[in-house]
């Protein structure tokens, strides 16, 4: 019975990651691609060569993709390696065959709209464990290498990418293109609550040797367990448990979960923010 549900949700996130690639699709062919528009990263770079070179977007994706999943190949987990493969390639094939008119002539509707689109593809991706855009793995490694935050290398490479529309094309291009890399962003820190950003999250079980083991071997995350003395609720009182307690960055937290329910699916589970992390073991499933 566990196995048949651990087979669901992983069935789940690939039809939510199909979804988001749907989602940017729309974003991109029925409103930044027909209007010259631009959105930041590696999508951002694909839609300028196609301005300049005008080839097929689809090619171009691919092959703007191409050195960061090199870079990925030495960053991320296996795992997240071939889902964002899956992910780049079947947002080029879909692109490739979807024949969606231009909705709208007006270009700050445009702008919102396509961004928002973008954003909400792009968020549902890495809410589920894969990467649309190549510019966050480019951001993960330079964050482990040299602990610049992945916003921050994010938004220097778009300055650049932006910097270099307004020359080629026009300022005007340039100016619609950064609303539109802001509206994405702002979709998908909304979609996944902050792609960087640590929670806290405390597992009360019966089984909690099960799921510590799981945890340090599955997610890799450091782990503290408390001695908790007295318990009472629904299935009555219970003495002398271990809590646990983790800091693990949000786009582990699906994979928490399903591994967490594949012990025990009635573990009592409190999820928090956490503002500020300073020393410990705090790594993320997408680092090896």
């Amino acid at each position: 019975m566990k196995l048949l549900t651990s087979f669901w949700k992983k069935i789940n996130e690939y039809v939510q990651i199909f979804i988001g690639i749907v989602l940017a699709s729309i974003g991109l062919k029925a409103f930044l691609l027909p209007n010259g528009f631009l959105d930041g990263g590696a999508t951002g770079i694909a839609i300028l060569l196609q301005e300049e070179f005008n080839w097929n977007i689809s090619f171009f994706l691919i092959l703007v993709s191409i050195p960061f999943l090199i870079i990925g190949w030495f960053t991320v987990s296996r795992k997240i390696f071939f889902k964002s493969i899956l992910s780049i390639i079947g947002l080029a094939v879909f692109i490739y065959f979807e024949n969606f008119k231009s909705i709208t002539e007006d270009k700050l509707l445009i702008a919102i709209f396509g961004g928002l689109f973008l954003g909400a593809g792009i968020g549902l991706t890495i809410k589920n464990g894969a990467v649309l855009d190549g510019s966050e793995i480019l951001g993960l490694y330079i964050n482990e290498k040299y602990g610049v935050s992945i916003g921050k290398t994010i938004l220097i490479f778009n300055v650049f990418l932006f910097s270099i529309t307004a020359f080629l094309l026009s300022v005007e291009i340039a100016m619609y293109s950064i609303l539109t890399y802001l509206v994405t962003s702002v979709v998908i820190d909304f979609i996944i609550k902050g792609f960087e950003n640590y929670v806290g999250v405390m597992i009360v079980s019966k089984k909690s040797k099960k799921i510590q083991e799981l945890l340090v071997n599955e997610v890799n995350t450091g782990i503290t367990v408390y001695s908790g003395k007295k318990g009472i609720g629904s299935t009555g009182s219970q003495e002398n448990m271990d809590i646990i307690h983790i800091i693990i960055n949000r786009i582990d937290i699906r994979k928490t979960y399903n591994l967490i329910d594949l012990i025990d699916d009635k573990a009592f589970v409190t999820e928090f923010d956490v503002n500020h992390v300073k020393g410990g073991i705090r790594r993320r499933s997408l680092i090896k």
